[in-house]
Formats: C-alpha cells, sequence, structure tokens
C-alpha cells in the first residue's frame, strides 16, 4: 500500500508542476522614446582555423559529394544566409598572428601545422579567396584579422594591397591570375589577436607602438571604401576586467585620445568567455539546475565588465567615436568525451539559447558604445550556430535565437522598465526575467523576454505606451530540460513555436513557459 501510495504521489506532483501558477511580471515601453542604434554587427560570427570550423564546416573541396558551390557547403550556406550573418572574423584567433596570406592563394598551397589548436595539418586550401567567396555567398562582410604577432607590417599591408588594389599593380595583377580581377571589399580589420597573450604576450605599451605602425602603413586600396564606407580597424583591447586589462585598455585609449592623422583606430576588441573553471571543466550536455545557474549567473557578468571599459572609454573619448567591439564571447565548456581536446567540441544547448539571449541583451543596452560582437564560433567550435559531420547538419538552440533577433538588426532601441524578480537556486540568485525593446528599420516595435526561471512559467503584462496596441506575435524557444540539444538523430527538439497575444485592457499578456527565449512583434 506504501508503495502504491508513493506511486500516486510522484503521479500528482508529475500533473501538477506544469500547472505551478505562472509568476507575473509588468513590463513598460515607451515607444516615444527611442535610444541608441542596434547596430546589426552586434549579432556577428567567428570563423577560426580551429577544428571542424573551417574543414568540413564550411569547406569540403569542389570534389566532394556533399552538395558545395566551388567547395562550400551549400547547407551551410543556406542556414547563414537566413540568420543575415552582418559579418565574419577570419583567420582568428589565435591563428591569426600565425598566418602568413600566401600560404593561402594560388595553385600551389603550402602545408602547415597548427600549433595552437591540436597541432594538426593546415592545409591552407581555405584561404583569402575562399573565404570572400564564403562571404560572398552568404551575403556579409569581411573583418579579417591580420598577424601583428610573427607578421610584419609589410605582410599585413601586401596583404591588403592584393585583397583591394583596383589599379594594375603587380599585386593587383597577381590577384586577378588567380581567378579575382575585382578588388574585395574589406569592412573590418583586426590589428592583431590578445597581443597580452597568445598573440605575443606584449605589453601594452609594446603593442600600442607595433599597433600604430600597423594602423598607418595597412591601407585599404578598394575605391568604393571611402568615407562613410571606410574600412574600420580594430586594435586589440582587453580581456577580462582585472587590472592588467584595464591597464591595456587605459593605454590605448589614452593615446587615441592624443592620435594624430598618421594613424587612427575605430575600435577595441574585447575578448570575455563564460567559463567559470579554467580549464573549461562544465559539462555541454547531461548537466543539472546547479550547472544551469551558475553558468548563466556568470555570463551576466558580462555587463559589469562593458561598464568598466566603457568607463575608461568615456574618459578619453566622451564623443564615443571608438566601438566597444566584444569580438570574442559565449559558453565555454568541457571538450565532449571522445573528442581531440585541442578542437574545442562541445554541444550546444537550451541553456545555451538563454545564454545567448542575455548577452545580447546587454550588448543592445550599451548599444551607443558596443557596435560589434562575434559569438565564438560560427560552426562546430564552442558555442556554435550549427553542427556538421560530413554529409549531416544540424542546427543548435543558439542558431534559433539568432534567427529570431534578426529583426533588431540596426533597429533602434527602446527603453524597457520592469521587475526582474529573482530566480534562485542554491547560492546562486538570478533575475527572473530579462528584456529588450526596439524598432526595426521599418518601424514595427519588437520584444524580446527571457524567462531563467527552468521551473516556472511567467505572465508577462506589457504596457505600451506611445501606440495603440492590438495583438502581439512571434516565437518562443523552449525545450524539455536545461540541457535539451539538437542532434542528428533528433534534429527538432529545440525548436521555435509561433505565440501570439490579443491586447485586454490596453495591455498585452504573454504566457511564457520556463527557460524560454520569445520575441514578438506588437501590431497596432
Amino acid at each position: 500500500m506504501r508503495a502504491f501510495l508513493a506511486i500516486v504521489t510522484l503521479v500528482v506532483m508529475a500533473v501538477a508542476a506544469p500547472t505551478m501558477a505562472a509568476q507575473k511580471v509588468e513590463l513598460s515601453i515607451d515607444a516615444s522614446k527611442p535610444g541608441a542604434k542596434v547596430d546589426r554587427n552586434l549579432f556577428g560570427q567567428f570563423a577560426e582555423h580551429l577544428g571542424h570550423g573551417i574543414y568540413d564546416g564550411i569547406w569540403v573541396g569542389s570534389d566532394s559529394t556533399i552538395p558545395n558551390t566551388r567547395g562550400i557547403r551549400n547547407d551551410v550556406v543556406a542556414a547563414l544566409k537566413a540568420i543575415q550573418v552582418p559579418n565574419v572574423r577570419w583567420p582568428g584567433g589565435c591563428f591569426a598572428d600565425e598566418y602568413h596570406w600566401r600560404d593561402g592563394i594560388g595553385p600551389q598551397r603550402a602545408v602547415r601545422l597548427n600549433p595552437n589548436w591540436g597541432g594538426v595539418i593546415e592545409p591552407n586550401t581555405f584561404g583569402t579567396h575562399e573565404f570572400m567567396d564564403f562571404i560572398d555567398q552568404i551575403g556579409s562582410a569581411a573583418y579579417v584579422s591580420v598577424n601583428l604577432g610573427s607578421g610584419s607590417p609589410k605582410e599585413a599591408a601586401d596583404w591588403l594591397e592584393y585583397m583591394t588594389a583596383a589599379q594594375a599593380t603587380t599585386l593587383e595583377k597577381e590577384r586577378a591570375a588567380n581567378g579575382h580581377p575585382a578588388p574585395y571589399k574589406v569592412a573590418w580589420l583586426g590589428l592583431g589577436n590578445e597581443s597580452w597573450d597568445c598573440g605575443g604576450n606584449m605589453t601594452p605599451e609594446y603593442y600600442l607602438d607595433r599597433m600604430k605602425i600597423f594602423s598607418h602603413f595597412v591601407r585599404n586600396y578598394n575605391p568604393a571604401q571611402t568615407e562613410q564606407n571606410q574600412m574600420l580597424k580594430i586594435a586589440v583591447g582587453p580581456g577580462g576586467g582585472e587590472q592588467r586589462w584595464t591597464d591595456w585598455t587605459e593605454t590605448v585609449m589614452k593615446a587615441y585620445q592624443q592620435h594624430t592623422w598618421s594613424w587612427d583606430i575605430s575600435g577595441l576588441s574585447m575578448h570575455s568567455y563564460t567559463v567559470v573553471k579554467w580549464p573549461p571543466a562544465f559539462k555541454s550536455v547531461g548537466f543539472g539546475e546547479d550547472e544551469y545557474a551558475q553558468i548563466l549567473k556568470a555570463a551576466l557578468e558580462m555587463d559589469d565588465l562593458i561598464k568598466k571599459h566603457s568607463a575608461i572609454m568615456d574618459k578619453y573619448d566622451p564623443q564615443k567615436k571608438v566601438a566597444l567591439v566584444v569580438d570574442e564571447w559565449g559558453g565555454w565548456y568541457a571538450p565532449l568525451p571522445g573528442s581531440n581536446p585541442g578542437f574545442l567540441v562541445q554541444q550546444n544547448s537550451m541553456r545555451d539559447a538563454v545564454l545567448a539571449a542575455l548577452n545580447l541583451n546587454i550588448f543592445a543596452r550599451h548599444a551607443d558604445r558596443v557596435r560589434g560582437a562575434n559569438i565564438a564560433q560560427m560552426i562546430n567550435v564552442l558555442q556554435a550556430m550549427i553542427l556538421t559531420d560530413h554529409e549531416k547538419m544540424v542546427l543548435t538552440p543558439t542558431y534559433y535565437v539568432y534567427k529570431m533577433y534578426v529583426p533588431f538588426q540596426d533597429s533602434t532601441f527602446v527603453p524597457v522598465t520592469f521587475d526582474a524578480g529573482s530566480y534562485k537556486h542554491g547560492d546562486f540568485a538570478l533575475p527572473r526575467v530579462d528584456a529588450m525593446a526596439a524598432k526595426s528599420k521599418d518601424g514595427k516595435l519588437w520584444v524580446e523576454i527571457t524567462n531563467v526561471d527552468p521551473k516556472q512559467a511567467a505572465e508577462v503584462e506589457l504596457n505600451v505606451s506611445g501606440i495603440n496596441v492590438k495583438s502581439a506575435s512571434g516565437e518562443t524557444l523552449t525545450a524539455p530540460k536545461v540541457d535539451s540539444v539538437n542532434t542528428f538523430e533528433a534534429p527538432n527538439s529545440v525548436v521555435p513555436k509561433p505565440i501570439s497575444a490579443k491586447a485586454q485592457g490596453g495591455k498585452l499578456i504573454l504566457q511564457l513557459e520556463p527557460k524560454s527565449v520569445t520575441v514578438v512583434s506588437v501590431e497596432q
């Protein structure tokens, strides 16, 4: 009898759990008070020569049985076009400061080793022309990182001339002979990568002197890239909040305040991963609520990190001419068992969808200074959009967040006020909900709401002043468990579902499931 009663109790609890009363959240938006532009480059991607990020992820070769266009996977191109990727950072990362561009052009490619990522062979079959072809196929822009660590200013200058010269120089003729007579466009130029560590272990003063030389001599010659369309130069910035990195930001920005015509920068990069423990020890799948809460608590530290470095930048650049570009960020977990540790292979779960939404919302709230960001990385590496295995491809929960956020690209931020409440688990306390709003380029109001709580639903009462709201419709992303993932065998475990609401007394009521990311458009 006791066993029977125990079973009955468990059944009752299982049935009752999903019907737990939703916690109410009042969210207010004043649509008449727009803020800064949410630059579409906040949704940039990162593709490094690391593991299967390039080879198998993007490049399979023109003789592959996997459908491709000039060696580039058709399925991956179609998926990336759907999320309107604004820019792709390439070739690294740590790889960039050991990359020599001539190894990757022409019919005969130099075969090297990749000491940063597993010591494997780098065939260089994916080089400048292949990257630019890939960029063109997905409709994106090139963010090229030059080798400031082991390379020379002349090598970098020659590479830019090779890519961008329109006049009949020797390098322009060489590019044409290799199949591309027209000059390429290079939208962004990275002046080194993590020069305080894998990029050369430089002091900020030494990096500054070297960066000035590269900034001056590495020129873009494309006649289409002048004035408003000019190439943006991004200097290496901080990798954390400790003094070594605040000193770095201080050194670069103080010099910028006094810079002359002979050198300039448009942005300062910042790298910050959600790691918690180093080396990365948290699992990317098969974890519970403890790890869920701890990882997301750490992810929210991005806000304070941006504030800390923005304050230093404001001191020397009050007009905010220099953008803070978070060009490496995302969840970094332990490598999947059985994988090459140097390939940084991990799964991508519902937790990562929430992590992505929280970070993107933080960037949007700082859109006056943060005008670029690149998640690490695009395919098969760290917090990827896409996973591939030979001919198979699957889209991750993070991919779907990026797809849902497409309306926010180049939108105008609209302030949102709400009581976030508190989600508590063990020693960790987080805001229970997060939200952002913006007007898209066509004037439509879009609202994003993240319910962080993995167990409790949320009833959101949306008050919008400045417009007469009638309804809202969009998509919501959730999953059965915090560690739910999409696999090649079950690719649709975590996919968006439609959601809608009608106005009641001038307010919109949205019922949000636990651990969910929701984006809706507000209809007038």
